[in-house]
């Protein structure tokens, strides 16, 4: 098969689609300019002082860290915050949301990211699940009970040299604790899930509904590898429990179930590629 194949029929997919889901990993943000953290090497191409320390990405994504170094903690989350917060989110939202636009039943995301670009590309907040969680929200990191609150007014001041924060750190707005992103980490007891779950139910109403209108689905999947399979996994469940279409966009691992359309091509490119197809 040809590669203007697999882009003609996935645009035929996506003239036919009633509802469309977009799935979405790191890969996505790649074309914005956000690092690739894939391997060791990628995060410390992006964080040198953390290469000598010989901490991982997986490392220092530890809750741990909040107890132990909160300058070291918050030196890595904090420059994430500040570079995404800065960072513009590239064409293939918009094309993305164009083509939820002209669906009967409009557009859901579902993505790993924390980086709040979804939001930031306008698309409909009620209608986004970070399964992660998102940087611009923090929580307590005593377990008060306080709600999960935005991380506006928290400016991270990180030393571009040693990667750490420098005080003051975000504090808990109800007892004074030292505040964490409201992020799901590795070996993460602590975490706050309630906004996902609130984000959760939503996406489970949307596809409640268009199961019930006959609706024909379409997943269109960008960036989303293996190594943290969460979104691969959504997308192949709806095709198993839904019978929806899957266009599974990745460079590296474009592996589908059988009968749908993988892309080895990066986000950008091919929702591009794909729009001019549509004739957008």
């Amino acid at each position: 098969m040809t590669a203007v194949t697999i882009h003609e029929r996935a645009a035929e997919a996506l003239r036919d689609a009633d509802a469309l889901l977009v799935t979405a990993g790191a890969g996505m943000g790649v074309d914005s300019g956000l690092p690739d953290f894939r391997g060791h090497e990628g995060f410390w191409r992006a964080y040198p002082p953390f290469a000598k320390l010989g901490l991982s990405f997986v490392d220092l994504a530890n809750p741990a860290w909040f107890a132990r170094d909160p300058e070291l903690a918050w030196g890595f989350y904090g420059h994430r915050l500040a570079l995404y917060r800065k960072t513009k989110p590239h064409r293939g939202f918009d094309i993305l949301r164009a083509w939820g636009a002209r669906t009967r039943l409009g557009s859901f995301v579902f993505t790993s990211n924390v980086d709040g670009a979804f939001q930031r590309a306008g698309f409909d907040p009620d209608r986004i699940v970070e399964c992660h969680g998102a940087l611009d929200f923090l929580q307590c990191t005593r377990g008060c009970g306080a709600p999960i609150g935005r991380a506006d007014a928290y400016e991270p001041d990180v030393d571009e040299v040693s990667f750490r924060a420098r005080p003051p750190l975000p504090s808990c707005d109800r007892c004074g604790a030292l505040a964490r992103p409201n992020v799901l980490m590795f070996g993460d007891g602590g975490w706050v899930s309630e906004r996902t779950d609130d984000q959760e139910e939503r996406l489970g109403a949307w596809l409640d509904a268009s199961r019930r209108a006959c609706a024909k689905l379409v997943v269109v999947e960008c960036g989303a590898g293996t190594a943290v399979p969460t979104v691969r996994l959504l997308g192949e469940r709806m095709v198993a429990r839904l019978g929806a279409r899957l266009l599974r966009i990745n460079v590296r691992e474009p592996d589908v179930p059988r009968g749908q359309i993988g892309i080895p091509e990066g986000a950008l490119g091919a929702l591009e590629r794909l729009d001019s197809l549509l004739g957008s």
